[in-house]
Formats: structure tokens, C-alpha cells, sequence
């Protein structure tokens, strides 16, 4: 598996090695022992999440705060997404800076997103089946949001947004100088 650095201190893409043959491909998609030894990450994943969206959906931004913060390792099981993440650990040389990366079942790049970044994503296929890990419970009570069109951040979704599909709690984030954000 190679490691591949971002500009992101901490945000990390994994490039899984693929065995193919006329009878189709095998990988490992998570290997705890090799993330270890080839990022030097530690995280204790507790639980997973899927979700099937549909061309033009926009999910995000979305976080937990202390005392529950996600880490988050993402894959594309099906179709294409653009994944964004935002720094808002308010001590990080990049903070409020974003990055994105576009995901896919055909590329097999996996993104892992440490706590302290908010986290959304743009389906770019016609549908598209996301899978990831998280190292924490679900935790409504230390949910937070910022308002993915903050005009602060520019966010390059790679949809248009007049036709993105968006729920009302994301409609209604606030925006990032408003939000709350427990981490320094």
C-alpha cells in the first residue's frame, strides 16, 4: 500500500495495490499492521458507515466535536466523488484551508481524514456507494456543521450547485466563522 501525502498536515491518501486478472482484481483494502508501519497512524476504528447518493448530491460539511471527534478512512465502492475536507484545528498552519480528491471504485484511493477537519463530499456518477471507518461512535450531542457554500472557504464542489441535491440540515449549517469548533 502506498502512502501519499497531502498538503494537509495529517491528511493522508492510501493507494491500495491491486492484483488483476481475466477473472477480475483482489486487494486489501485495510490492513492495520501495514497503515501502521507505512504512516505511522494509529487509530482503533469502531465502527462503519455506507451511503448510496444519487448524481448532484452534496453531503457535508460535517464534524464531531470534543469529547467525541471521527477520524475517518474513505472509500468509493461504487461511482465517482469528490471528497472535501476543511483544517479547523484553529493552532494548524492550514487552518481553514480545504482539499479535495476525487474517489473512486476505478482509482481505489482511500482518504484519512483525522480529527479536526470537517468532511463532505460531491457525487460526480450517475450513483455512488461510499464506505468508511470511523474511530468513534456516532454522537449527536457533539455534532457540528459549516454551511458548505461559505463564500470565507470557496469550495470547489465539481457539481453545480443550483442543481445540487441537499438536505435542509446541510442548507442550514452555519457558516465557518460562526460554527462550533472545539478543536485547537
Amino acid at each position: 500500500m502506498n502512502v501519499i501525502q497531502t498538503p494537509i498536515e495529517g491528511l493522508l491518501i492510501f493507494e491500495p495495490r491491486v492484483f488483476r486478472d481475466d477473472r477480475g482484481y483482489f486487494m486489501e483494502s485495510y490492513n492495520k499492521q501495514v497503515i501502521e508501519s507505512k504512516s505511522g497512524v494509529t487509530i482503533p476504528f469502531v465502527q462503519d458507515n455506507q451511503a448510496l447518493s444519487i448524481k448532484n448530491v452534496l453531503r457535508g460539511l460535517h464534524y464531531q466535536n470534543l469529547p467525541s471527534p471521527q477520524a475517518k478512512f474513505i472509500r468509493v465502492l461504487k461511482g465517482c466523488i469528490w471528497d472535501v475536507v476543511v483544517d479547523i484545528r484553529k493552532n494548524s498552519k492550514t487552518y481553514k484551508h480545504w482539499y479535495g480528491i476525487e474517489l473512486s471504485a476505478e482509482n481505489k484511493l482511500q482518504f484519512l481524514i483525522p480529527h479536526g477537519f470537517a468532511h463532505g463530499y460531491s457525487v460526480l456518477s450517475d450513483t455512488a456507494e461510499v464506505f468508511y471507518k470511523c474511530d468513534n461512535y456516532y454522537n449527536k450531542a457533539t455534532e457540528g456543521g459549516i454551511f458548505y457554500a461559505d463564500p470565507e472557504l470557496g469550495i470547489d464542489w465539481k457539481v453545480n450547485l443550483e442543481h445540487a441535491i441537499i438536505s435542509e440540515k446541510d442548507k442550514n449549517q452555519p457558516l465557518f466563522q460562526n460554527a462550533v469548533n472545539s478543536f485547537e
